[in-house]
């Protein structure tokens, strides 16, 4: 603990004086240095201080197989792209980490599994060396990641024989190379006068021939996983390496070690026998008479299939161990670097309640923090204020809080407890030229999906809305009419969630009149004419305009 903070003082310092990276190593820092760890302690500072340029692209992962554009938040919350949360808390070191944590970004998880994952949190955060190497090995074998293993995988998988015969050619070949050499032994001796060991040599030529379809495809399925997992030998290693107090983190070390082959002996042995199998491809003068004496491609090619049949069917699950290992250290790397943030507290209640809660991907030197509730059922939040005020900030800032903490991640707040929730919004609507909607219909199209997944929500899991001043695309006397009426479905499906609006006759009405818990944003007017926000969530309904401030300080009158 002592070293990771150090590491991260001296990381600091280093930016302006130009300090060592590791000073307990005497090794040079990121502007005299070279190797992953200069590239690891830049992305640090750069997620630090949430300077976007400074990190990987935080586009989603190959691999995810969940629509974003379909997603019923991960468009308005800014779970991917730039300034994204998967941006900010990536990269993960692996291809099944980038996957894992984006499916955790996207789907909620049960109680008892966020409990699991924050025990796991905890767990990974003071293990800053560990964490390190970890990342490390992704810097190192970034290439090798975008290596597709799928072909692979179907090959560990599949249960069936490289080809109807394999038995058959097996005893041939172990017969054929016993002959050779014997004979060979014999002539040499002058036992036998007569040189016969041409014989099997041929016959093994013959069996090079006829099989050279079988043992190419082999060796090029196997070879192309291995080109992609040849570094996952020291990385499963690696993962392993640490005794952990986390049931979590134990139960994923026992599925990369509780084989009668752990996986990292498995994958070090696959190294091993497909490092034998380039011969094939290193010299032609040389792999030729080796082949024609010892049949030295099919024995390759027996060693693969004794590794597939023992060790092939736990890749998968090998990985999918890995990414979640490698997810969760992402997190804890968030935990580490923001201590005051909380765990947050997973209830039966049907209350979202917040002190200090502030948006996670906005500087804290910038970051203004509220005390939020949302609920109980047959309430609304409805926040108003003007323009630039902060309101669609604070949704963001519930929505993102409520996604960290329902992947088992710290939360930006103070405090944080909230029912297993499932999450919708509304929040920015764009028309579609293509698909031929206008934004109003899209809109529409939107609420009516916030609606629809709120009557279908079972007894279970809350639905969590956040509505950003909806329906704008119409005139005030049918939009208020369109709110009043998205607002009694919600309320009557037991959906909690927060809505604002600039029009604040909304709150005159029913069912917003006797539901809603008001609260605003405001600003201040200096005597200057000048005016500042200070974000800072107080409860009423507001009372100040400024949209024609606004006009009049960019120019126009």
């Amino acid at each position: 603990c002592r070293r990771a903070r150090a590491w991260r003082r001296w990381r600091i310092r280093a930016r302006d004086d130009r300090l060592p990276a590791y000073p307990w190593r005497g090794e040079s820092g990121p502007e005299q240095g070279s190797g992953p760890e200069s590239g690891l302690n830049e992305r640090a500072i750069a997620r630090i201080e949430r300077h976007w340029d400074g990190l990987p692209s935080g586009e989603p992962p190959a691999g995810l197989e969940i629509q974003i554009q379909e997603h019923p938040y991960a468009i308005d919350l800014d779970l991917f792209g730039r300034a994204s949360l998967f941006q900010w808390l990536g990269p993960a070191a692996t291809s099944h980490g980038a996957v894992t944590l984006a499916q955790w970004l996207l789907t909620p998880a049960d109680p008892d599994e966020v409990q699991g994952r924050q025990q796991a949190v905890d767990d990974l955060a003071p293990r800053a060396a560990w964490r390190e190497h970890l990342a490390a090995f992704g810097a190192v074998s970034e290439k090798e990641r975008a290596v597709p293993i799928g072909g692979f995988l179907a090959w560990s998988e599949s249960r069936q024989a490289p080809l109807p015969s394999f038995q058959k050619l097996r005893a041939a070949v172990y017969v054929v190379t016993g002959s050779l050499w014997v004979l060979i032994a014999l002539h040499a001796t002058g036992v036998t006068p007569v040189a016969l060991w041409p014989i099997p040599l041929v016959i093994g030529m013959v069996l090079s021939f006829i099989a050279t379809g079988v043992v190419t495809r082999a060796f090029d399925a196997a070879g192309t996983g291995q080109h992609a997992l040849r570094r996952y030998a020291p990385l499963f290693s690696h993962l392993v390496s640490i005794t952990c107090a986390s049931g979590k983190l134990s139960g994923l070390q026992q599925r990369l070690g509780a084989r009668a082959e752990p996986a990292p002996a498995a994958m070090s042995r696959l190294n091993r026998i497909l490092g034998f199998s380039e011969l094939r491809h290193g010299s032609a003068l040389l792999h030729f008479p080796i082949q024609a004496l010892t049949l030295w491609d099919f024995h390759v090619l027996f060693a693969l299939e004794r590794w597939r049949r023992s060790s092939g069917t736990h890749v998968r699950d090998w990985l999918d161990a890995t990414g979640e290992i490698d997810a969760l250290s992402c997190l804890a790397a968030a935990r580490y670097d923001h201590p005051s943030w909380c765990l947050p507290r997973m209830t039966t209640g049907r209350i979202l309640q917040a002190r200090g809660l502030g948006h996670p991907l906005i500087q804290e030197d910038r970051r203004v923090a509220n005390d939020v509730n949302v609920g109980p059922q047959g309430t609304v939040l409805l926040v108003t204020g003007s323009n630039m005020s902060g309101k669609s900030t604070l949704l963001r800032a519930i929505g993102l809080n409520t996604v960290l903490a329902q992947a088992g991640a710290p939360a930006c707040a103070i405090d944080l407890s909230l029912p297993p929730c499932d999450l919708q919004t509304s929040i920015r609507i764009q028309d579609s030229l293509e698909r031929g909607i206008s934004y109003f219909m899209a809109a529409l199209s939107r609420l009516k999906g916030v609606v629809d997944a709120a009557e279908r929500k079972g007894s279970d899991r809350v639905l969590l809305y956040l509505l950003d001043e909806i329906l704008q695309g119409t005139n005030s006397a049918e939009r208020a009419i369109a709110v009043q009426a998205v607002a009694r479905h919600l309320l009557e499906a037991g959906a909690i969630g927060v809505m604002t609006t600039h029009d604040l006759t909304l709150a005159e009405e029913e069912p917003l009149r006797s539901t809603a818990v008001l609260v605003h944003f405001t600003e201040t007017v200096d005597e200057s004419g000048t005016m500042r926000f200070d974000y800072t969530l107080r409860t009423g309904i507001a009372t100040s305009r400024n949209a024609l401030r606004l006009m009049r300080l960019i120019g126009i009158q």
